[in-house]
């Protein structure tokens, strides 16, 4: 089911947003539906993220509660990092120089 948003803006706001929009080959509705649309797209993101973050803290503590959890003290953990962000670089890197062959 459709519905109807409404607010209210000033008329040079309107006009100039109007002749924007007419340069693109679109009206103001549909350039208000679109943004609307992509303001949505941008929050189902968000809460699906949000969803799969909760599961991944939940999963955790239930490793935790189970006794499964595996402890890494802080310096090797920040030097697996350390190894892990240096692969992730040199990959992105080494993308960069390879030539696009056709």
């Amino acid at each position: 089911m459709d519905t109807r948003i409404q607010f209210r803006v000033d008329e040079e706001t309107k006009q100039l947003a109007q002749q924007k929009a007419e340069s693109q080959g679109r009206t103001l509705s549909d350039a208000c539906r679109e943004l609307t649309e992509q303001l949505a797209e941008q929050q189902r993101k968000t809460l699906s993220h949000d969803a799969w973050l909760t599961e991944q803290v939940n999963l955790a503590f239930e490793m935790f509660d189970s006794g499964e959890s595996v402890f890494v003290e802080h310096q090797t953990a920040k030097s697996q990092m350390e190894e892990r962000k240096t692969r992730i670089r040199n990959r992105c890197n080494n993308s960069e120089h390879t030539p696009n062959v056709q």
